[in-house]
């Protein structure tokens, strides 16, 4: 699916609207006093990421995120050369559309949600936060693989993929953020100055989609 320029190019502007409109709703639910609330904040991660991944799947299949990228290379279907320029860009649209965002919303809101990034709830300890992590990029994954990879899948674009990014935040925003995408979290993390337990958003995500990839791959594709 590496078609070398144009595919960077999707990479990039996928995960750049992924996070623009996803952060972008965290800070603007802060400015308007929770009107949109959590619903309306998985929205807008949701469409956003089925809009793009519908419009730009075929120019690169539509990762838009290290996880899913990292469970093709496991199972054989990407290469590490490809999937190094993949992340490269990836994190360069995270970072972009977190700086953008900085520097067009109000700055007192932005702060007061560190524009997105993600956080462990006290709630919970940053092991369970991982394994949150994991179990949401598992289905995340598992979702890319049953509706745009398996070539049995229904023709219905990445609202597949996007649906199961709402139904993940509404359970996990509370407790980790949801972000089940080391670039969506890194991207705020640097903005903000945010690293406490940084490291929950990206082994959890890569272990999770590691781990999807290689059962579809083992367990629901055909020989």
């Amino acid at each position: 699916m590496d078609h070398g320029p144009k595919s960077y190019w999707a990479e990039f502007l996928g995960t750049f609207t992924l996070c623009f409109i996803g952060q972008g709703a965290i800070v603007l639910n802060q400015v308007t006093g929770g009107q949109p609330g959590l619903l309306g904040i998985a929205i807008a991660h949701g469409l956003a990421l089925a809009v793009m991944i519908s419009a730009l799947g075929a120019a690169s299949g539509g990762h838009f995120n290290p996880a899913v990228t990292f469970g093709f290379v496991v199972t054989g279907r990407q290469s590490w050369t490809s999937a190094i320029t993949y992340w490269g860009s990836q994190i360069l649209g995270a970072v972009v559309a977190s700086f953008l965002l900085r520097a067009v919303v109000p700055g007192e809101a932005g702060d007061a949600v560190h524009y997105g990034a993600a956080a462990v709830s006290p709630l919970i300890t940053p092991m369970q936060a991982m394994m949150i992590e994991f179990v949401l990029t598992f289905f995340l994954v598992t979702a890319v693989w049953g509706t745009a990879v398996d070539e049995r899948a229904p023709k219905i674009g990445g609202f597949g993929i996007g649906l199961t990014v709402l139904m993940d935040i509404l359970m996990g925003g509370p407790l980790t953020g949801a972000a089940m995408n080391p670039a969506r979290a890194f991207g705020a993390a640097l903005i903000s100055g945010t690293w406490g337990d940084h490291w929950i958003w990206w082994v959890g995500p890569l272990l999770g989609g590691a781990a999807a990839a290689r059962v579809y791959k083992s367990v629901v594709l055909k020989p």
